[in-house]
């Protein structure tokens, strides 16, 4: 590769950097520019609604790499730049300032951000959504200060805000459209699961519920009206209700985009010069046989690494089945599979809820889709081998907690 080759990565994100470093790890020798229009460098964000909004992180934990990797390994960070166009027959891209940037070969890691209320009331001061690390120390300045909020949105950032909030001796009224939180995410057996533990840390929890306005007064949220009339008092309202990926510059520029930008296996775009990778790649799972679009940590960990190889030419393909965790109270968790909504028949319980170590399996025909292991570890590599074998399993045997996991393939050499 000469010498001259630029590689540009926009979006100084965790994808970013760890992409970046992937590029000098497989002896890239060009030019690396990651551009990124936060002003603090490369950090993970899972810390931003757990650990460090908990105050159990310290800040600079949070950093993907420390301040000097950079210069040690001659990439050229630009923070607070804003990327306005890309051009992909001129191989370039145009910042705010008006400047241009060529490249090689462009990544884009440009992650995604939250979904805005569509309410009277959302642009009023104090009603808060998560995403940056100011967010996050917002949040925290909130907690020490209210008595009462309203999270609206029982996703996975709602429910580890309020678990923080509850930490910080906060009441927390939940707001939620579905029957229970993340009912199209893990299913009612699942979702009931979480359902249970904010009521039982004394989250009053509403569900089925349709927001109306946000109420405030001297400019500052001070409640959640609802469809039905009721009024639900609070200091700041926390608004969880999804994110949508920063596909801007590449729908502009005429890439394929549908729910982010559409790659391949090798993550890369409609354009043979540009890759994507983390939130915005609604990326093709050899394994699964479609695109999915993964909103989670370990995709922008280790999608950005398949980018990075793909970009220097070598044969590779993004499989890693989906992975999440979450931490709520005493509750750890981790998530490795991926089910739509409908598309299992079978709901096995390794384990008693009542315990609060269990794993729940999500199955179809027999075959193990997803597994969620809950304050139970290690078990991540043979929730995978099942997930991937693609073989039908005994149901008894995976309730059976006297069976190990590992026994229930064929031939588990050949699991992924």
């Amino acid at each position: 590769m000469a010498s001259d080759t630029t590689h540009l990565i926009v979006g100084a994100s965790l994808a970013g950097a760890k992409a970046a470093q992937t590029l000098r790890e497989q002896g890239f020798e060009g030019r690396i520019v990651l551009v990124g229009e936060e002003n603090e460098r490369p950090y993970e964000r899972p810390p931003l609604s757990k650990g460090y909004l908990l105050g159990k992180a310290e800040r600079e934990e949070i950093y993907v790499h420390p301040p000097q990797w950079y210069a040690e390994h001659d990439v050229d960070l630009r923070l607070g730049a804003t990327v306005t166009a890309l051009d992909p027959a001129a191989h370039e891209v145009t910042l705010a300032d008006g400047s241009r940037l060529g490249y090689s070969k462009l990544l884009l890691t440009t992650g995604s951000s939250p979904r805005r209320l569509p309410v009277p009331g959302a642009d009023l001061d104090g009603v808060l959504y998560l995403r940056r690390l100011e967010d996050s120390n917002r949040m925290k300045e909130t907690f020490g200060s209210a008595s009462r909020i309203a999270v609206i949105g029982a996703g996975w950032i709602g429910l580890e805000t309020a678990a923080a909030a509850r930490a910080a001796g906060v009441e927390v009224t939940m707001l939620e459209r579905s029957e229970l939180p993340l009912l199209r995410v893990l299913g009612r057996e699942g979702a009931q699961i979480f359902a249970d533990l904010h009521t039982d840390q004394g989250v009053d929890l509403r569900c089925g519920v349709q927001v109306a306005e946000i109420t405030g007064t001297g400019g500052h949220a001070r409640g959640v009206l609802l469809a039905d009339g009721s009024l639900i008092d609070a200091d700041a309202v926390i608004a969880g209700v999804g994110i949508t990926p920063n596909s801007q510059l590449a729908t502009a520029a005429g890439l394929d985009v549908d729910n982010g930008i559409r790659v391949d296996a090798h993550l890369r775009s409609s354009h043979l010069d540009i890759y994507a990778a983390g939130d915005v790649a609604n990326a093709f799972h050899p394994l699964l046989g479609k695109h999915i679009r993964v909103e989670h940590w370990a995709n922008a960990l280790h999608q950005p690494q398949v980018a990075a190889k793909a970009m220097l030419g070598q044969d590779v393909a993004y499989d890693r089945m989906p992975y999440f965790f979450t931490d709520q109270y005493d509750l750890g968790m981790e998530y490795t599979g991926y089910v739509e909504p409908g598309a299992y028949d079978q709901v096995v319980f390794r384990g008693r809820t009542s315990t609060g170590e269990f794993i729940v399996f999500w199955l179809a025909d027999g075959r193990v889709l997803a597994g969620m292991n809950v304050n139970v570890w290690d078990v991540t590599d043979p929730i995978r081998a099942l997930v991937t074998s693609g073989q039908a399993v005994d149901a008894k045997k995976l309730a059976d907690t006297d069976v190990p996991l590992t026994d229930l393939l064929d031939h588990p050499d050949r699991a992924g």
